[in-house]
């Protein structure tokens, strides 16, 4: 049995495309609640953000792809709402998918090699977050409250199938198909 390291000390361990895998996986289940909140406060991105994560599942694809993603990275930031213009908590979980979407384009671009720890942080956090807000846990039973034992559970999981993960396109798909199997986004969206 392996050590029980925490999650952000073995996502520290991963380098280049495994860490940049491992953060896409998990925007992949940040998602959705960006795009709740779009929907439902009428914030429109034009899709900026869903055609960032798709450059970057590409490019781990295609390491060739020629894309700008210094370009991308200002899109992203121009689409992530403010706080001082939504005054409902949608907008909390859809700045952590930004703000995480725009770390994880960092690390890609080697501005910030600790990219992926930041994702991780942020995914745990909306959870966190989301489960003080909503009084389903306080901030002695979070940690224990199922949907963050979930979001835990998941990373690690997530985590072990980078051991073995080549960068084949096949390989990729099923890993990304992975951080969604369960349906839900890291706060319990249904997806």
């Amino acid at each position: 049995m392996q050590s029980k390291l925490n999650t952000f000390a073995r996502v520290r361990e991963l380098s280049d495309w495994k860490a940049i895998a491992f953060g896409a996986a998990l925007v992949e289940r940040m998602l959705p609640n960006y795009q709740l909140f779009c929907e439902t406060s009428g914030f429109d991105d034009e899709g900026v953000n869903r055609k960032c994560l798709d450059l970057i599942w590409e490019w781990l694809r295609t390491p060739r792809s020629k894309i700008n993603f210094g370009v991308h990275l200002e899109r992203v930031e121009e689409a992530t709402p403010d706080i001082q213009d939504h005054d409902f908590y949608g907008v909390y979980p859809a700045i952590d998918a930004a703000i995480a979407l725009g770390a994880l384009v960092n690390l890609v671009l080697k501005q910030d090699e600790q990219g992926a720890v930041v994702v991780s942080k942020l995914s745990q956090g909306s959870v966190e977050a989301f489960l003080l807000l909503t009084e389903e846990a306080n901030d002695d039973t979070v940690k224990q409250h199922p949907l963050m034992q979930f979001e835990v559970d998941t990373q690690h999981e997530l985590l072990n199938e980078l051991q073995t993960l080549v960068r084949k396109p096949e390989a990729l798909n099923a890993y990304k198909a992975l951080a969604l199997e369960a349906g839900i986004s890291n706060i319990g969206l249904e997806i």
